[in-house]
This record gives structure tokens, sequence and C-alpha cells, in this order.
């Protein structure tokens, strides 16, 4: 396990250059007691380690020194070599670069392990828009990607849900959710998020920025998602549903409120139950609920109780039989 953990640290101190004891004890799950004893090893086994006091300092490795790997394991390999079954690599103009890291990783296994490799593409498929979508066409997107490799400024003209807008930003990630692709960029002291397709126009400006030091974009689209889930169900709708109602529920409403639903009581002798489940806004909830039809009761607030009976007076009113 030793050998393992000072493989781990020399592929971290290659891959971000400069990194203190705590960060390291931290990535490798052990004591800054174990980080210094494994420093020392690594230093006395001839690697050029340069270490620097202080509240900037670390560890670094001296001059190009890069450790080559040449003795992953079938499953390493694997791993790696799936990281190029998505299309989100083609769709950001990497595709190319990514097939030919696949063939460069090919070439420098052993024989035994290539035929297996070569398969993968055919065992595993992610197909990232959901069921009855289409991917979208995005002409922006590869050159949007070369702006955030590059740290170019972008001038955006966008489509909000209210009106077209104009922005200056720096870009600072792309995302992929659900199919749909989201650009992350700083505009002033904030970070906003945009969606691809509504860019109407834009242009990648000469200028230059600095990336924020401590922007993480994975843990930013966390807690942005999160967010946003949760200010899209801000209250509760208490519901009274038949055994059907459950089944409808479980296949039509989002795994968000599904997570968060309580089952009130045990069902009554015909079945029905209530259930308090998370809502938005009142008109969005009692077109969800309209669905269900007449396998579902709302007791709950007074205001979606009544939107459902309006919308299903006026749906009666379509269907009643005309007078001759």
């Amino acid at each position: 396990m030793r050998a393992s953990r000072l493989l781990s640290i020399l592929m971290h101190l290659q891959a971000k250059g400069q990194v203190n004891a705590q960060q390291l004890a931290e990535h490798c799950q052990v004591s800054l007691r174990t980080i210094y004893r494994d420093m020392d090893a690594l230093s006395g086994a001839g690697i050029p380690l340069y270490s620097e006091r202080g509240a900037e300092g670390g560890y670094r490795l001296l001059g190009n020194h890069r450790t080559q790997l040449n003795g992953l394991s079938a499953d390493e390999a694997q791993g790696l070599f799936m990281l190029g079954l998505s299309g989100q690599a083609a769709e950001l103009g990497l595709g190319g670069v990514v097939a030919e890291a696949q063939l460069k990783l090919l070439a420098a296994l052993p024989t035994g392990q290539r035929d297996s490799l070569a398969k993968m593409s055919d065992r595993f498929l992610l197909d990232a828009p959901g069921w009855f979508g289409e991917a979208e066409t995005l002409p922006a997107l590869v050159p949007l990607a070369e702006a955030v490799r590059r740290q170019r400024r972008l001038w955006l003209r966008y489509r909000s849900w209210k009106s077209q807008r104009e922005r200056e930003l720096c870009p600072l990630g792309l995302v992929q959710k659900g199919g749909q692709w989201y650009l992350v960029g700083q505009v002033g002291a904030d970070i906003r998020t945009y969606r691809v397709s509504r860019i109407l126009d834009f242009k990648v400006l000469a200028t230059g920025f600095e990336r924020p030091q401590d922007f993480n974009l994975a843990q930013y689209w966390q807690q942005s998602r999160q967010r946003l889930e949760q200010e899209s169900y801000p209250d509760q709708a208490l519901l009274r549903l038949s055994a059907q109602g459950h089944k409808l529920l479980r296949a039509l409403f989002s795994p968000y409120q599904l997570a968060r639903s309580q089952a009130q009581g045990e069902p009554d002798a015909q079945g029905w139950q209530q259930v308090s489940l998370p809502m938005g806004s009142v008109w969005h909830m009692a077109s969800e609920l309209a669905r269900l039809g007449a396998e579902v009761e709302v007791l709950a607030p007074a205001a979606l109780r009544k939107q459902l009976a309006d919308t299903a007076s006026k749906v009666l009113a379509l269907y009643r039989p005309k007078d001759s």
C-alpha cells in the first residue's frame, strides 16, 4: 500500500506542480507525519524534490522530471479508456484528440489487454439526452469551449425568460446536464449560468482574464443545482392518492419530488392514502396533477385545490354535450 501511495504522491505533484503537506495528506487520507516520512523516502530514492517552508510553500518536482507509467492494471486501463466513450468530447471539438489518446493508450499496453479494451465501446454507451429528447445542435459550442480553454473574455447576446440581454463575461467552464449545455461565466463579482442554446450571438474577445483561484466548477455546479431545485419547489402540497394514483405519481413526477414525498398514515380500505409532495407554482403543480385525473384529490393548499377544480370545470365544459 505504501508503494501505491508513493506513486500517487508523484502523480499528484506532476499534475499540480506545487502541493503542500496538508493537501497531500488529504489526498492520500493519511496523517501529516506519514506524508513527511513518504517525502523523505522519495527523496532518498533519488526523486528530485524541492520543499519550501511558509504559508505559500510546499513540495514540487525539480526541472522537467516526469515519471513514466507503464504498469497500469487492466481495470485502470479500462477506466481510462472509457473516458472517451461519450460524445461530449466530440461536441467540444476534441473528438480527434480523444481518439488519438485512445490509440496511444492501446499501443502502450501489453498485447493481452488490447483485445479487451478494443471492445469497450461495444459494451458501454452514454446516451445523454432524456427519452424522446433530441440532442441540441450548437454551432457555438466549439468556439465557446476554445474561449474557456484559452481564458478569453466573451461578449454574448442572450435570450432570457423575459428579454434579450447583452453581457461581457469571463467563461469559467462548460457543463452538460440532461443533454443540454450550460456556460458558467463570471460577470463582475458574480458567477452566473447561461444555457448555450439561448445564446443568440457571441464574440470571442482578444482580452484574457485571470481565473479565480478558489473557483471549483464541480462544486459550483452542485451548489447551483441544489439551489435551483430548492427554489423550484419551495412549498408542499397535501394530496390524497388512490393506489393507481401512487403508480402514476411514480411514473410522471420528478425524482426530486418523489425522493422528498412523505406518506401520511396507512392506506384506507379503498387504498387511498395521504401524501405530502414538494410543489412549485400553483399553476404548474395543478397542470402536473391534472395528468392523474380522478386518482388524486388535493387537500392543501386551498389555492391549489381551487386551481385544479377550475381546470376540471373548464375541461368538463368543453366535453359537455351541446344542446341541438
